[in-house]
């Protein structure tokens, strides 16, 4: 999972702030052409609350550079949004705040079908209860993760990618109870997002039932002073993690 600031630099954060620079979009992603990923997701972390359009030649070159399947999200809050975005080269949007209407997410499903349409939930924890939670975290719903994701799911969206705000950049694991609740809840993929800092992290989100784990953090950072060094497992770690979470690869 990467992340854009404003300047569309690659950033990393901790629960939705404490940006960290770890490099320049382009450079980053031929990094990860040579080490095989499987699949990169960018997102424009500001786009939405800034209220910008989204930069077509930037996200073009971009899916130039790309050897892997690329997800793209940030701003996108409609068909005519979305529609450029495909043509530049991207083969799924991520809705955030857009996913919460149903409408926005049907038509999108019904355009270019439910694989290409991926919801993303931001949530935290508020007085012990699960919120979602849009626009980096600063505004706060009364809807639990597990309802939104019950409700995107019939919207037509094919994959849900849960985000943990309040585990973001702590690289000490998923939540097991917010990764069970929301993949035992609905039939499409869900990707969990927001605490992994190494392999063992991502095995365990594979046993606490989510389909696919995600994480930024166990990628760009290494040792406790989190000293920036892009790297990704080799072929024969991601089989090991397989194995190690009983899933099969």
């Amino acid at each position: 999972m990467l992340l854009l600031d404003s300047r569309k630099r690659l950033v990393k954060t901790r629960r939705f702030s404490e940006e960290v620079y770890i490099g320049d979009p382009f450079n980053v992603v031929r990094i990860l052409n040579e080490k095989e990923v499987d699949e990169i997701c960018v997102l424009d972390i500001n786009a939405s609350v800034e209220e910008r359009r989204s930069d077509l030649g930037f996200i073009a070159e971009l899916a130039s550079e790309c050897f892997m399947p690329l997800s793209y999200g940030g701003g996108i809050k409609s068909v005519a949004d979305a529609a450029p975005i495909f043509a530049a080269g991207v083969e799924k949007v991520v809705l955030g705040r857009a996913s919460s209407d149903s409408v926005t997410v049907r038509a999108l499903a019904d355009s270019y079908g439910s694989q290409a349409v991926a919801a993303c939930i931001d949530c935290r924890r508020v007085d012990n209860h699960w919120r979602v939670a849009f626009d980096r975290g600063r505004t706060l719903t009364n809807t639990d993760p597990v309802t939104q994701a019950i409700a995107v799911e019939q919207a037509g969206a094919g994959e849900i990618i849960l985000q943990n705000i309040d585990r973001d950049g702590a690289q000490n694991g998923y939540d097991a109870g917010l990764v069970s609740s929301v993949s035992e809840a609905v039939t499409v993929p869900v990707v969990a997002l927001g605490g992994a800092g190494d392999l063992s992290h991502l095995a365990e989100g594979l046993r606490m039932g989510a389909s696919a784990v995600a994480s930024g953090s166990a990628f760009v950072f290494i040792g406790r002073l989190r000293a920036v060094l892009i790297t990704y497992p080799s072929s024969q770690d991601v089989n090991e993690l397989f194995k190690k979470s009983g899933a099969a690869s």
